[in-house]
């Protein structure tokens, strides 16, 4: 009876034994950049073949093509992305002096500078999608929904910084005016006796 745990003990160390020469360090396996004989130009590295398309591309796409309408769920998403991704650089309320800017980093530009607040909504998401001067693309971060949100947010953030009354619903629809305010509605600061 007790030849029996010490078989079993022995069975398990011999199996252990036999794995080792299984390791996964010196498995056979291609590495990067190294040169591979089973394919005619002896590379390891092997070029995505012509034609190739991500399962998601084409709905990709179609949602940076279209422009989502502005509503109160898209301005929130917009802030919530915007906290995740922009502050960094461009602060809470977009004058560029994000925290890595403390640290040394460029300054990006305020978005109530001129130019920024005469932009297009486009131009954010484009900005977004394929980087501007030393900002890298987030496109593999941000998905296209979330661009034009965040898009939506920034134009919020001028309008609220600025006290001019330029479109934040621009994103919805292709710079349509906001029209007169109605009665009772709350006017920017400094623009109470407009009317």
């Amino acid at each position: 009876m007790r030849a029996l745990p010490i078989l079993f003990a022995t069975l398990a160390l011999a199996s252990l034994a036999a794995c080792e020469q299984q390791s996964m360090e010196t498995q056979p396996k291609l590495k990067a950049y190294s040169s591979a004989a089973a394919f005619e130009d002896d590379a390891e590295a092997r070029k995505i073949p012509f034609g190739t398309v991500a399962r998601n591309a084409p709905a990709r796409i179609a949602a940076l093509a279209t422009r989502p309408p502005v509503d109160a769920a898209l301005l929130l998403r917009g802030q919530e992305q915007y906290g995740i991704y922009c502050t960094p650089c461009h602060g809470l309320a977009g004058h560029g002096d994000g925290i890595i800017v403390e640290r040394g980093f460029p300054q990006p530009p305020s978005y109530m500078e001129p130019r920024l607040l005469a932009a297009d909504p486009r131009h954010f998401v484009d900005v977004i999608t394929d980087g501007w001067g030393v900002m890298y693309s987030y496109a593999a971060r941000v998905e296209p929904r979330d661009r034009w949100a965040i898009a939506a947010y920034i134009r919020a953030l001028q309008v609220s910084q600025t006290g001019v009354p330029r479109d934040v619903a621009a994103v919805g629809a292709a710079d349509e005016p906001l029209g007169k305010p109605e009665a009772g509605d709350a006017l920017p600061r400094g623009q109470e006796g407009a009317q």
